[in-house]
């Protein structure tokens, strides 16, 4: 997987080894020679990955990522420090700036390309997520964006059997964050599936392999997206490697750093929620994309697809399929004499009362205004006719009580009922026969159901 990766350091001779680097593996590469260029350069081009060196004059490279970490438009572009440091306090400050992951010069080219491809990985996913996001704020079904996301409070599951370490590890993060410890990686693979924000797993452990466990979360469909920080001993190289290509987020050398661990720990939970907060509002356009926003029910989008797969189907020699089409009695009136207000409550208590009166396998829907459809599969015409009457029955026999002072409404519905006819590959023809039954109980009085076989 390929990536446009921006470098930003001082020195023009760490530039060009690093661009040599990483064109040779067929990646694009941006530069900049400051932290001011660096920061616009990453704003205007969003590029995948930002390699950033730390110690830069004037605006040196801590300052840079949390500037770069502050600003939405490229607060999810991974960034890792290249630093000559070593020491405890530069980790934990860069973690605390927002940085990704760090790199010590002089750089492995081994460890480069490994967690250059993990972040990839992970950005393509991010992006994914945000794209889908911000379509949905597009047409209106998702307000909003996100707001500042914390990474304290996390439910953290650790895996190790290593008592005195696990103990420590445990007292530390448990000082912000709710941890529990497993020693068994069987346990673990069943309680990670519950309700945990981070797992942390001993890569080094004595009695079980830490990165087959890693690689068991990865493949299972209800662990996939758990962040995974691996404890391993940094001089097993071969081990870094595979556990990087192995899905594992982020590392941790042994020994456990307390404050290194509560700072890769909070970074692992802050973008845990970020990317929790972009699929469930995905989820939450997609609902929404067919869901009548006033009164709950499916709309006309989502029926199409299922009515036509029913109609096609019964056409094959399936179980037939059968149509209710709804209009509520002089509508119109009760928005003139009462308002809308008083209208969309009426469609609302209509919306609960329709949903509650066919059965759990039929479809209700709101085609649009005060019609409504219902979508019944495997149904017998004068099935389809015995439940329209039961509807039409308790519709008109209990009053509709709304809110502001008026008193309760007398709400009576005609419905027409139609079925699928042997050979018909659309809906259109049943939609038609149904929507001309209902027009024919209107025309006939109001307040009855008139059937359509044909």
């Amino acid at each position: 997987m390929t990536a446009r990766i921006l470098v930003i350091d001082d020195l023009e001779a760490n530039i060009r080894l690093l661009q040599a680097r990483l064109s040779a593996e067929y990646y694009e590469v941006l530069t900049a020679t400051d932290g001011p260029s660096g920061i616009a350069v990453a704003a205007a081009e969003t590029p995948d990955i930002i390699l950033l060196d730390v110690m830069m004059p004037g605006m040196d490279g801590f300052t840079v990522c949390r500037k770069l970490k502050e600003d939405p438009a490229t607060r999810h572009i991974p960034v890792v420090l290249v630093t000559a440091l070593d020491g405890r306090s530069d980790r934990v400050a860069g973690l605390e700036a927002g940085a990704d992951d760090f790199l010590t010069k002089p750089i492995d080219d081994v460890m480069l390309f490994a967690r250059v491809r993990s972040l990839t990985r992970l950005k393509a996913v991010m992006d994914e997520l945000r794209e889908r996001e911000a379509s949905g704020r597009r047409i209106g079904v998702i307000a909003g964006a996100a707001s500042r996301l914390g990474g304290s409070g996390g439910r953290i599951l650790v895996v190790d059997d290593n008592p005195r370490q696990a103990e420590r590890i445990a007292a530390e993060l448990a000082i912000e964050h709710r941890p529990v410890v497993e020693t068994d990686p069987e346990q673990a693979l069943i309680a990670a599936r519950g309700p945990v924000d981070l797992l942390i797993v001993n890569a080094a452990a004595k009695g079980f392999d830490g990165l087959r466990l890693a690689a068991q979360i990865r493949t299972d469909e209800t662990t996939r997206n758990l962040p995974l920080l691996a404890i391993v001993d940094f001089d097993q190289r071969a081990r870094l490697i595979k556990a990087l290509e192995i899905g594992v987020n982020d590392l941790l050398a042994r020994p456990v750093d307390p404050g290194e661990l509560c700072a890769r720990a909070k970074t692992q939970i802050r973008r845990k929620r970020y990317t929790d907060y972009l699929r469930n509002n995905l989820d939450q356009s997609l609902e929404l994309a067919v869901t009548d926003q006033l009164t709950g029910l499916h709309n006309r989008r989502y029926m199409d697809g299922q009515l036509t797969a029913l109609v096609e189907r019964a056409a094959k020699g399936g179980e037939p399929v059968c149509l209710l089409a709804v209009d509520i009695d002089h509508f119109k009136k009760i928005n003139d004499g009462f308002g809308h207000d008083v209208g969309d409550e009426v469609l609302r208590e209509f919306a609960v009362r329709l949903a509650s009166n066919v059965r759990a396998v039929d479809l209700p829907v709101r085609h649009g205004g005060e019609e409504f459809l219902v979508v019944m599969p495997d149904t017998r015409i004068e099935d389809a006719h015995r439940i329209a009457e039961r509807l039409r029955l308790h519709i008109a026999g209990s009053p509709f009580r709304v809110s502001g002072g008026v008193q309760a409404l007398d709400v009576t519905i005609s419905i027409g009922v139609a079925a699928s006819l042997p050979g018909e590959l659309t809906p259109e023809g049943l939609l038609k026969r149904g929507d001309a039954a209902m027009y024919d109980a209107k025309a006939g009085g109001r307040n009855r159901v008139i059937t359509r076989a044909a």
